[in-house]
């Protein structure tokens, strides 16, 4: 089997339609609203939240489900890469077969070992992905959602693709189920809100995972470069850079305008502190201030006659 295989070579069927990520915001569907829909025609600010009393809330919480739904196996994919990819530390690297010797010319960090525990730990994240995705095609069935409906990205995937283990915890563990820490505790809110029972249960099973998952990246990220700083650093850099790109727009923080909010108390239980969760709401409002700016100068653009101070 190919080790560190590239994003664009992911197996999908005629179902999955792979867009942008910025196309998949844009989508007028979508949940995130990242464009002028997240503001009156007069430029006033107004609460965007998912909640049942926005006019597209059916078609926000589908998208969003199926957004969940892509994302899960991207997931599993990434962790069980993550397991084959590396080589186990301690183990000689030697084989009569050569299959080692193969794996080591497509591994362009084949330094790279990672502790056994950390790829049970893997293992163990697969496992829970593989039944996040049954779960999720599930409740997209119960909303009305067909697989393909809603489009996918692969940038999920493509923080998974690092050759050294350490950015791939640092990107997926730590900054994407951290989103997903925040996905599912919005999902989880608005079935409440909308008397759904299932989505409810669903999306709070799932989000327990979710906390473990950071944690397990959280916790190996610090093991691992305990001794080497300058690893932890590009790390934690990289943590930042995924944070800022899934804020686009303002998608998540603690602002009504944001669609999905921060799950503050669920992130210290998978180990965020206070300053690192700040870190996050700060970059996400930089970015709802980008936003607002940009819907600005496209009113000014089309009528500068009606255009309003925001």
């Amino acid at each position: 089997m190919r080790k560190f295989l590239p994003a664009d070579q992911l197996a999908r069927d005629e179902r999955f339609n792979t867009i942008t990520m910025q196309d998949r915001f844009n989508d007028p569907r979508s949940a995130l609203g990242t464009g002028d829909a997240a503001t009156t025609t007069a430029g006033a600010r107004q609460k965007f939240r998912l909640t049942p009393e926005r006019r597209d809330a059916s078609d926000g919480a589908r998208g969003l489900m199926h957004g969940i739904m892509v994302g899960e196996i991207q997931a599993l994919e990434g962790a069980g890469r993550t397991c084959w990819d590396f080589d186990t530390a301690g183990v000689a690297k030697t084989s009569s077969t050569g299959a080692h010797s193969a794996g080591a010319a497509q591994n362009p960090s084949g330094d790279m070992d990672v502790p056994f525990a950390l790829k049970l730990d893997m293992a163990r994240q697969c496992w829970d992905e593989a039944r996040h995705v049954e779960i999720s095609i599930k409740l997209s069935d119960w909303m009305g959602t067909e697989i393909g409906q809603f489009a996918e990205n692969t940038v999920l995937f493509a923080a998974a693709c690092s050759s050294d283990p350490v950015l791939r915890l640092a990107g997926v563990n730590c900054a994407l189920e951290g989103l997903a820490i925040d996905v599912f505790t919005t999902m989880k809110e608005f079935g409440d809100l909308a008397g759904d029972p299932f989505l409810e249960f669903c999306e709070d099973w799932m989000l327990a995972d979710e906390v473990t998952h950071v944690k397990m990246g959280s916790d190996w990220l610090r093991k691992v470069t305990e001794n080497d700083p300058e690893r932890r650093k590009k790390a934690l850099d990289f943590q930042a850079v995924v944070d800022k790109l899934f804020s686009y727009g303002g998608t998540r923080s603690d602002s009504d305008e944001s669609p999905i909010g921060l799950a503050r108390r669920f992130r210290a239980l998978a180990g965020f502190t206070d300053d690192e969760v700040e870190a996050i709401n700060d970059v996400s409002v930089q970015a709802l201030e980008e936003r607002r700016a940009r819907g600005a100068a496209a009113r000014a653009s089309a009528d500068p006659a009606s255009a309003t101070s925001t």
